[in-house]
């Protein structure tokens, strides 16, 4: 029966649908809108953030561990100095999500008793810096001071001997915080994955306050008031940088080839992948010709492909769907938030497109470095 359970796991950890049913989760879990809230109470998720859901995360990531660790293969990688914070992480960031959402519920239910918000139940309630959180951050200080002793004197630090270019490690991986962005450049070249996506996350983080000019939800918890907001942040989060470190760390084994949890790490799996361009798929598969030597001409449905990408759907949307958001906040502002969103979407988009079809580059110019 385990053999059976840990070849499912196996199986469904493939990019393919592994992350397809995190994207089609997402929505139930986090509903945007009230189409999808039918649905989330419907089939129960809102559940999940309850106290039978939190036994019920736990107990499936805790039956997960114990099998990972009594199996040949899985426990080599659990037990990787490196990724010991990746296992810790199991257990926090479900802790750390589930006590946010199951407040941000108790305080929609009591809004609609017309009830205050927990955190603004008694105004004369405050907490002075001084002496209560200093004492509180004092006391956290020295606990987690303590806990990094001992990880330091019982586990040893994970370094390898000095570069040695005739013996490359296979795979060769960043450290665990990086493994998402490593992931990233799979499908983007480093001067977007490296470059451009960190300065558009930083970007649109900073850009927050002056787009969402919301107060509804400020200073509580609170999810009905800000579901949208909620659901773009947590998809971007979990889906596209804590599922990426999770795929990069279990999921990608010698020659950067897709693993399961449960699989031996073969180096002589061999996939037969031929990555294609799009102007490859254009001209040479479907047109039967060769590339143009002019590079524009070569490109041309590339760069159509990508104009339109990202100025049709913010025009179509503020017609129709968002056509109340776009008159409330303005051009500038729906333009910002249109731009940011779909550069967002546009990592998944590419990371479909690759498993999918093998679409390597939607434009591709390595005469000048430029491949998008």
């Amino acid at each position: 029966m385990i053999d059976i359970i840990k070849h499912f796991i196996n199986v469904i950890s493939n990019p393919t649908i592994s992350f397809t049913l995190l994207t089609v989760l997402a929505p139930l879990l986090f509903p945007p809108t009230d189409w999808f809230e039918k649905y989330h109470f419907k089939f129960g998720f809102n559940r999940l953030w309850k106290k039978e859901g939190a036994y019920f995360m736990f107990s499936c990531i805790t039956l997960f561990l114990i099998a990972g660790y009594t199996d040949e293969f899985a426990i080599k990688i659990l037990t990787k100095p490196d990724n010991i914070p990746i296992v810790l992480m199991f257990y926090l960031i479900p802790l750390t999500l589930w006590l946010a959402m199951n407040q941000a519920y108790n305080n929609d239910e009591r809004l609609a008793r017309g009830e205050a918000p927990l955190e603004q139940n008694d105004p004369k309630d405050k907490v002075l810096v001084w002496p209560d959180l200093v004492y509180i951050e004092l006391i956290c200080l020295l606990l987690f001071m303590v806990f990094l002793i001992v990880w330091s004197v019982y586990i040893g630090a994970p370094l390898e001997e000095p570069a040695n270019p005739a013996a490359t490690p296979n795979p060769s991986k960043a450290p665990w915080y990086f493994l998402g962005l490593q992931e990233m450049l799979v499908y983007f070249d480093p001067w977007i994955a490296g470059i451009i996506f960190p300065i558009f996350i930083m970007g649109g983080l900073m850009a927050i306050p002056y787009i969402d000019t919301n107060k509804k939800g400020q200073g509580y918890y609170s999810f009905k008031e800000r579901r949208i907001a909620i659901f773009i942040f947590m998809y971007g989060w979990l889906a596209l940088w804590v599922y990426l470190i999770i795929v990069g760390t279990f999921f990608r084994g010698p020659n950067w080839n897709f693993y399961g949890p449960f699989e031996l790490w073969d180096a002589h799996k061999v996939e037969a992948l031929s990555n294609v361009n799009l102007s490859e798929y254009l001209w040479v598969k479907a047109w039967n010709q060769g590339l143009p030597e002019n590079i524009l001409a070569r490109e041309f449905l590339g760069f159509v492909v990508v104009i339109l990408y990202f100025v049709v759907p913010p025009a179509i949307l503020a017609k129709t769907y968002l056509k109340e958001f776009y008159l409330k906040i303005g051009s500038t502002r729906y333009s910002t938030i249109m731009f940011f969103g779909l550069a967002m979407l546009s990592l998944p988009i590419k990371m479909y497109l690759r498993w999918t079809i093998n679409l390597k580059y939607i434009i591709a110019i390595p005469e000048w470095f430029f491949n998008i």
